[in-house]
């Protein structure tokens, strides 16, 4: 990447709440795909390049967006792998959390989207492991979505 994003990257970064337009729907949509590939023990760099592709998707080819929500990916993927304050259960947890507090993020879980990790998982415990946290993201979408329009009912 070039220098000068990188330079922007880690400025946005350590103020990542005031410059960046709605950070913490590119926070949680960054837990999301950090989930599926830091459950990987091996993650290979095909799952950043679709993380990339997907978020170009998201952001409507928003490179500098896509880059900032493919870095924050890598930084809470690493951050998981070296078991720097954060592993999948806490990740988990703060999924929740944030879900509680701001449920039209459910709507940000897209399960199709989240299967092409699949492919690229490197045995099959990961593979199981990863459909499992796949299967609770969609319970956990519903099950939020589904709060949503009861609340909204009364």
């Amino acid at each position: 990447m070039k220098l000068a994003f990188r330079i922007k990257h880690h400025f946005f970064n350590a103020f990542r709440e005031i410059f960046v337009h709605h950070h913490g729907s590119l926070e949680f949509r960054a837990k999301i795909f950090a989930l599926l590939i830091a459950a990987n023990n091996k993650p290979r760099v095909e799952n950043f390049i679709l993380v990339k592709e997907l978020a170009l998707e998201i952001y409507n080819n928003d490179e500098d967006r896509a880059n900032l929500l493919l870095l924050t990916t890598k930084e809470l993927v690493e951050k998981v792998k070296k078991n720097n304050g954060l592993d999948l259960d806490r990740l988990i947890a703060t999924v929740q959390k944030e879900l509680k507090i701001v449920p039209r993020y459910a709507k940000k879980i897209d399960i199709n989207s989240l299967r092409n990790f699949l492919p690229l998982s490197s045995d099959d415990d990961t593979l199981a492991y990863q459909e499992n946290i796949l299967e609770f993201l969609e319970r956990l979408k519903n099950e939020t979505l589904q709060n949503t329009k009861q609340i909204t009912k009364e």
